[in-house]
Parts: C-alpha cells; sequence; structure tokens
C-alpha cells in the first residue's frame, strides 16, 4: 500500500513535522474523541505526557506549544503562524481552554510533563488523560508521532503488531514492520490510499511501469484519481508547488534571528541581495547555481526554524531540499513546465513511499538519514525524471542520493531545528542535483539497488545509538559548548 502524495507533501508550521506538527494532530485528535465519547462536557481537568524524542528535543522544535495548540483544536494545514503567539497569550493569563460548544477546563503548560522514558513502538509518544471533577478517568489514549506529521494510535498499532506476530518473517525490505510501515495498516482517514497495482518495493515500481509503459509518475497520477478527479489532483499538486514558493519569498524577506538561546541568525535575505547584485554586475560564476540551489534551501529552513509555514517535504526537518531542487528545475532548466513540477512531485512521492513503508522517514527512529536523506533521494529521482532519465536512471539517481546520507545522525543543538539542520538541508539539496546528473550520465546500470539502500539504511537506523537519533544527547548537540553563535 503506498501513501498518497498528499500525505508525504502536507502543508503545516514549523519547526518540526515529527515533534510540532504531529503533536498538534494527536492532541486535536484527543479532543475529537472527547467528543464523540460524549465525554468532554464532564471534563475537568487534562494532563498530557511527552516521552522519548518528543520529551528530550520537545522545548527546542515547539513541541509543548503545539499540543496546546491542537488542545485548542487548531490544524497545522490552517493555522496562520502570526496567530500563535495570541493564542498563547490567551492561555498565559486564562490558564484554561474553552472549547465551542463544551466547557472550559483548567489547563497551563505545567501540565505537559516529560519523560525520557520511550515507549514500545517509536520514540515519539504522547499519552493523553481526561478526568472528571471527582477525579475518574474519562478517558486516556496514547498517541506515536511517526515522522512526516503521521500519527498513530496506540491501540491500533498493538493490534497491527499482534497480527503481526502470527506472519512469516522476511529478510527483504517490504517486510519491515516498522512504525512507518504500520501506519499505512493503522490508519482510517486519508493517511492512507487503498488501489489497484500496489508495490512496496522499488523493483516492483519499475515492473509496473515497464509492463504497462507509462512513468512512475503517470502512475502515481492513476492511484490518486482513485480518489479525486484529474483536475483536482493537478489543483492539489500545483497549491503544494506555490505554497513551495511562497516560503521560498517569505525566507527571502524575513530578516533577523531565530528563536532560541542560539541566536541563529537569518542568512537568505543577505544572500539574495548579493546574488542578484552579483548577476548585474559581475562575470558569470560556473558555481553560481549553487549558491541559487543554497539560497532556496536556506530560505525554507530558517522560515521552518522560525514557525513558519511549510510544506512537509516529506519532514520539516528536511523541508528545504525538494523546493530548493524545484526551484533549480525552475530557474536553470530550459524545459521547465508546470506539468513537469507535477511529474516531480509524484516521481518523488513515489520513491518516498518506499522509505515510508520500509524503513522511515523518522530522525527519531533512524537519525536524519531518513529525513534528509529520503528528501535528497525523493528529489535526485524526482528531478532525473523531469530531465528526461529512465525508469533506471530515475531509481538510480534516488539510490545514489540515499547511499551518500546512509549513518547521518540527528543531532541538533539545543534540540533547534536549525544548527546543523538548516545547512544540513542545502548540502543534501546540491546532493541531489549532483545523484541526478551522475545518473543521467551513466546508462542505468549500478552495482546497488535502491532497494537494497532503503535496507540498509532501515538496518544502519536500527544500530544507531539511541543518542544520534533528535534526543540531543550526542554528536553536535553535545561536543559543541553552547554558546551564542555568530552567524
Amino acid at each position: 500500500m503506498v501513501v498518497s502524495v498528499f500525505d508525504l507533501f502536507s502543508i503545516g508550521i514549523g519547526p518540526s513535522s515529527s515533534h510540532t506538527v504531529g503533536p498538534m494532530r494527536a492532541a486535536n485528535t484527543f479532543v475529537q474523541c472527547l467528543r464523540e465519547q460524549r465525554v468532554l462536557n464532564q471534563t475537568a481537568r487534562l494532563q498530557v505526557t511527552i516521552y522519548g524524542s518528543l520529551a528530550a528535543t520537545g522545548v527546542g522544535h515547539g513541541t509543548h506549544r503545539a499540543v496546546i495548540l491542537g488542545l485548542m483544536e487548531k490544524q497545522p494545514e490552517l493555522i496562520d503562524p502570526d496567530d500563535i503567539p495570541t493564542f498563547m497569550d490567551q492561555l498565559e493569563s486564562t490558564r484554561a481552554l474553552s472549547f465551542a460548544n463544551g466547557p472550559t477546563i483548567e489547563f497551563s503548560s505545567s501540565d505537559i510533563v516529560s519523560d525520557l522514558q520511550v515507549l514500545d513502538f517509536h520514540p515519539n509518544g504522547l499519552r493523553f488523560l481526561a478526568y472528571s471533577d471527582n477525579g475518574k478517568t474519562l478517558l486516556e489514549k496514547i498517541y506515536f508521532s511517526v515522522g512526516g506529521g503521521f500519527v498513530v494510535d496506540a491501540s491500533t498499532t498493538n493490534k497491527a503488531l499482534t497480527d503481526n506476530e502470527t506472519q512469516p518473517v522476511s529478510e527483504t525490505p517490504e517486510a519491515s514492520e516498522s512504525a512507518s510501515s504500520i501506519v499505512e495498516k493503522c490508519s482510517s482517514d486519508r493517511h492512507s490510499v487503498n488501489v489497484s497495482n500496489a508495490f512496496s518495493s522499488a523493483q516492483a515500481l519499475l515492473e509496473i511501469c515497464h509492463n504497462r509503459d507509462i512513468t512512475i509518475a503517470h502512475l502515481m497520477r492513476l492511484r490518486e484519481q482513485k480518489n479525486a478527479s484529474t483536475q483536482q489532483v493537478c489543483t492539489q499538486l500545483q497549491s503544494i508547488w506555490r505554497a513551495m514558493q511562497d516560503c521560498v519569498e517569505r525566507g527571502l524577506r524575513h530578516r533577523g534571528v531565530l528563536p532560541g538561546r542560539l541566536q541563529v541568525k537569518r542568512r537568505a535575505p543577505k544572500l539574495y541581495e548579493e546574488l542578484k547584485q552579483q548577476a548585474d554586475d559581475a562575470p558569470v560564476d560556473p558555481l553560481q547555481v549553487m549558491d541559487w540551489v543554497n539560497l532556496y534551501a536556506l530560505a525554507v529552513s530558517e522560515e521552518n526554524a522560525g514557525g513558519g509555514r511549510v510544506v512537509t517535504a516529506p519532514t520539516n526537518g528536511a523541508a528545504g531540499i525538494i523546493p530548493a531542487v524545484l526551484h533549480y528545475y525552475r530557474d536553470f532548466v530550459d524545459s521547465y513546465s508546470e506539468e513537469g513540477v507535477e511529474d516531480f512531485l509524484l516521481t518523488a512521492a513515489a520513491i518516498g513511499s518506499l522509505y515510508k513503508m520500509n524503513a522511515s522517514i523518522s530522525g527519531a527512529e533512524v537519525g536524519c538519514q531518513g529525513e534528509v536523506g529520503s528528501a535528497s533521494s525523493m528529489a535526485a529521482g524526482g528531478l532525473t525524471a523531469v530531465l528526461g532519465g529512465s525508469l533506471e536512471q530515475i531509481e538510480y539517481a534516488a539510490e545514489i542520493a540515499m547511499e551518500h546520507n546512509l549513518g547521518l545522525t540527528c543531532d541538533p543543538i539545543e534540540g533547534l531545528v536549525q544548527v546543523p539542520c538548516i545547512e544540513r538541508n542545502a548540502i543534501a539539496a546540491v546532493k541531489a542535483i549532483n545523484a541526478s546528473r551522475m545518473a543521467l550520465k551513466s546508462d542505468g546500470q549500478h552495482c546497488v539497488s535502491l532497494d537494497e539502500v532503503i535496507k540498509t539504511m532501515r538496518e544502519t537506523g536500527r544500530d544507531m545509538s539511541q543518542k544520534y537519533k533528535e534526543t540531543a544527547t550526542g554528536g553536535l548537540a553535545v561536543e559543541v559548548p553552547v554558546r551564542i553563535i555568530e552567524c
């Protein structure tokens, strides 16, 4: 089963899909459960516990704020980032949550408890408890934020895990029962797409396309059209592209310092001015294209770090890579077209779904190779497709990009999605373009398959020490002294 392109590319707010978008959705879902079970009006107190990686880096990732906004029934796709301070001030002054057609419940940030314990199934766990005025538990729910904004209900994952225990264990990548693979089995909403001609490996994907003599983008478009009209699919894809362009434009305008103790300065506006000046006055630098790609990635990543509106691609921590490569396609490729953008996104989504099914896109589960590595691989494949690459060249480009991101750790300083995350997006965007060029200069034949590199990424993530999985307890997060960084 392959998730929808619009699940891998969803509009939300920064700085993290797993630590911000996911917890907001989980909290919102819990309130909806209270309503559905008709116990909201009986609720006098709420308590939330965040576990594992959410507890370790939640402050820097805005997890507490996201939970509060979710309990206010705000949605990451719809909330205006400029309104968030007002909502938080409202809670600070009233120390209560007010619900439409419901009660006013005493609540403050102190009702969100952090616990470094890692729950079974996934490092990003959240427990919600609702109590009556006499202390009776009205409802308890546990959710997991498994990356990319996807949320899984623990009661459903337990069933999926139990069901899986009766199945034979296979060493093939498609048999992996990671959190990311089970989310497809458990989801009952639009986060799963039940269509024919499902593929669970790159080999199967290529075979389907060869047998039908169609492109990967065409296959993905057909899949999306099982749930929407042709025009609706095009409109949604173009809205994703517009959101990416809007994010870049905001990143080029917004100046100042990013939130947090590091005091990281936004660099995109100054770099933009320099590049425009060079274009007007100086001879062409043969590597100036790379500067522009860096600029696009920095602009998006800085917007994300500042809590702005971004497109998860496939996560917020890696949100700058695919937009940067798409802007490269727009600005530096003569064959650019709007339809090409759609084919890029559809191809990238096919590749991203393979990572989600057979490995993970969660930094807390497999390190940053699951976020930046997956995004770079998706971008490389998408670009190769729109540049006329064969199916084998597309698969090769995606493989190259991930192969050279294997073992990439997630070690954010101060738990902020800033250092090394912002620059890492720029490096990975350039790497994706280079991977595409290498693949296009080949005949598509290569030693390591995309399926093999995905399996290797999954196994590398399993072997990786927990301190390198978005806990801020290893790597740069501890080796670099906490200081004001002048960037």
